[in-house]
């Protein structure tokens, strides 16, 4: 299985209208999704299906995508997955520290 494939389904535009006041609902989502691919890797359908938005305000997957959080892998015969990049991982971390 190959790593390293930053998944990049974004454009500029959408970019643009993420970067609003809106920013700490999109961020707050995407940490969920950060949390809810957790450690594993999903099928990459399961998470386009899961993670489907028809909010241009909230593009969570693309805006995680584009931070470099996510890496979608494949491996000949199998399915594609997608699993937290280690940026991903190391935000998610930092962000969501536990009780102690």
């Amino acid at each position: 299985m190959r790593r390293g494939q930053p998944i990049h389904v974004v454009n500029p535009e959408v970019l643009a209208r993420a970067r609003t006041p809106g920013d700490d609902a999109v961020e707050a989502l995407i940490l969920d999704l950060l949390e809810w691919i957790g450690s594993g890797a999903r099928p990459y359908g399961e998470v386009m299906e899961a993670w489907r938005t028809s909010c241009p305000r909230l593009p969570v997957r693309e805006e995680a995508g584009a931070r470099g959080y996510l890496e979608r892998t494949h491996a000949p015969g199998g399915v594609a997955e997608v699993s937290l990049s280690e940026a991903g991982a190391a935000h998610l971390r930092a962000r969501r520290k536990t009780p102690g």
